[in-house]
């Protein structure tokens, strides 16, 4: 008998190529360059970055951090990498290796910058319109030299609200957006865009879009049906069935407590694997029976290393079997729904686990 204790995750780099393609195609002439910050989402920038890099022709790419970008600088080698959360003492070194392009977002990095500028570099500049995180507000805009606004390549900008497509704030903020650019950069090339952005409509277009989670099949236009092919999928093996007994309790703080006679599987899979606590009593798991798929909720509170499902229904299931955690039919976006949380941040969290067996497909 073969039994695994590890759980799995299966990234699809052919779905994700082929989502790259159809946001491109969305983006109507706008490059569409590709974020893989946080590891790609914790999907893996080397591979990510460099199937579409070779397969699909993407020539710029986003990180967060210059580390991010030094990572992948081999497998994408004149590509344009720019990093978004800029360039410091400590990230200096991996710009001057890597030939990265900061995004400049405030007073103090740009004065850093030239003071440490790179030869063939021209930083791209971050303007706040309405998100109030990174960027030059408009009254530290009005103090730049006309030196200073010639050192950039490229003027950026993030929607706060884009995955509401009737929201107040998209329109606010592309109005700001035009306004801002054409009063200090009118010559630069420009990027609003993020994923959601881009299903907005060809105003929100610009030069550039910047494709991130919609790659990765998450819905980043809830109020549509998706349109991105799955990308991860994750399983986990039952390490034992068991039965509960009326009156029995399950779990960390017995906040489960069986009222009739339950048959149960403990799957090998937790919170140190990136499953978030919150779907404890609430969550749910599914396996495949004769063809059938069958649908266990989680009880009792998730544990580290182990969640416990009420299996009565599912026939035949013994350890060994596998839990299907998500897939294309529990998505991403319903775990995270489930949780009280988003997609965005269960893919982050289980993409970097190394707990997981990972397969590229």
């Amino acid at each position: 008998m073969s039994i695994l204790t590890r759980p799995i995750l299966e990234i699809n780099l052919d779905n994700l190529e082929t989502n790259y393609r159809r946001l491109k195609e969305l983006a109507a002439g706008a490059e569409a360059a590709a974020v893989v910050k946080d590891d790609a989402y914790g999907l893996g920038a080397e591979n990510i970055a460099e199937r579409l890099y070779q397969n699909a022709g993407c020539r710029t790419f986003f990180v967060a951090h210059g580390i991010e970008g030094e990572k992948i600088r081999p497998h994408v080698p004149d590509a344009r990498i720019f990093v978004l959360q800029g360039v410091g003492e400590d990230s200096l070194p991996s710009f001057q290796k890597a030939k990265l392009i900061p995004v400049i977002a405030g007073r103090a990095m740009l004065d850093f910058w030239k003071e440490n500028r790179i030869e063939g570099i021209k930083p791209a500049i971050q303007i706040e319109t309405g998100l109030n995180r990174l960027g030059f507000r408009e009254d530290e805009l009005a103090k730049l030299t006309a030196e200073e606004r010639g050192m950039f390549s490229l003027v950026l900008s993030h929607l706060a609200c884009a995955d509401e497509q009737g929201h107040f704030m998209n329109e606010h903020q592309r109005q700001n957006f035009v306004r801002l650019k054409e009063q200090y950069f009118p010559k630069l090339p420009a990027t609003l865009s993020a994923s959601d952005g881009t299903f907005l409509g060809s105003e929100y277009l610009f030069d550039m879009v910047r494709l991130g989670a919609a790659m990765y099949g998450i819905n980043t236009a809830p109020y549509r049906e998706n349109q991105m092919l799955p990308v991860v999928r994750v399983r986990a093996p039952v390490l034992e069935t068991a039965v509960l007994n009326r009156g029995d309790f399950v779990g960390y703080s017995a906040t489960y407590r069986a009222a009739e006679q339950r048959k149960i599987a403990i799957v090998s899979i937790g919170y140190g694997d990136g499953i978030p606590r919150s779907l404890s009593n609430v969550g749910k798991v599914f396996f495949y029976n004769g063809g059938k798929i069958s649908e266990a909720r989680i009880i009792g509170k998730v544990s580290m290393d182990n969640v416990i499902c009420d299996v009565t229904e599912v026939e035949n299931l013994r350890a060994g079997d596998m839990a299907h955690i998500i897939n294309e039919f529990y998505t991403l976006d319903d775990i995270g729904r489930d949780a009280g949380t988003i997609g965005y941040e269960v893919l982050s969290r289980i993409g970097k686990n190394p707990r997981f067996i990972r397969n590229y497909i």
